[in-house]
């Protein structure tokens, strides 16, 4: 049997095809070294994505969408990064009492549901989040911003919300006070405010649009969660 090896162009120590090394060198103490250097660059630019978030998160996101996006974290990984760490934190302390909280004396498809978002409410957040960006272009449909640039700014929002509830979860577990309430007053507020700042800082009635776009968002997310809950339950009965 006859194999044919194609034949393999070389620009270099890099094939010109794939940009695969074709000399690996070893894995030793320079590439650990290396290693560690792209974690703490991605460090700072967590820290540095947030401290501008938090000072200016509306103009810092209109910039990453319409002029550089190379100084912010990425809108996706900044949310699934800040969801880990609030997830974290709260499995390390056990806290058991989320932010959304679903009790029922029968097992149901529509428990079952909403004990998965109070357990993984990090990334429960991240969905609610596709249902506030509806509710956020609906109340600004005057800007021409899309549905998918909502969804950017809905992204750093929230991970600094997450951030929040973070910190309040590591007082809490430190504490035993509970601070679910507060923090989830001071993380829609962050985000009403961000959202009001992206579109105009300086029209207060954008900061109560806003607002009303995040209440929707989560009375939303919650009636599909339960509709969903109530189609399963029907689908099993037959």
């Amino acid at each position: 049997m006859n194999y044919k090896i194609d034949e393999v162009k070389v620009a270099g120590n890099s094939c010109i095809n794939c940009g695969q090394q074709t000399n690996v060198k070893r894995i030793d103490r320079h590439y650990i070294m290396h290693e560690i250097e792209h974690v703490l660059h991605f460090e700072r630019g967590i820290l540095y994505t947030v401290r501008e978030l938090l000072v200016r998160p509306g103009e810092n996101v209109r910039y990453f969408i319409s002029e550089d996006r190379s100084r912010l974290v990425k809108p996706v990984i900044f949310i699934i990064v800040t969801s880990l760490i609030y997830s974290l934190i709260t499995h390390f302390f056990h806290l058991e009492q989320g932010y959304v909280n679903y009790d029922e004396k029968k097992e149901s498809a529509t428990g079952v549901i909403f004990k998965w978002v109070q357990d993984h409410y990090g990334y429960g957040n991240i969905i609610m989040g596709i249902f506030i960006a509806l509710w956020v272009k609906v109340f600004f449909k005057k800007y021409a911003y899309n549905f998918f640039e909502i969804l950017i700014l809905l992204c750093f929002a929230m991970g600094i919300a997450m951030l929040i509830f973070a910190i309040s979860a590591i007082i809490q577990g430190l504490t035993q006070v509970d601070l679910t309430q507060s923090a989830s007053v001071v993380g829609i507020g962050y985000c009403s405010w961000a959202i009001g700042q992206f579109f105009d800082k300086k029209r207060i009635v954008n900061y109560i649009k806003a607002l009303a776009a995040y209440m929707l968002g989560m009375i939303t997310f919650t009636a599909v969660a339960i509709m969903l809950g109530a189609l399963i339950e029907l689908m099993t009965k037959y």
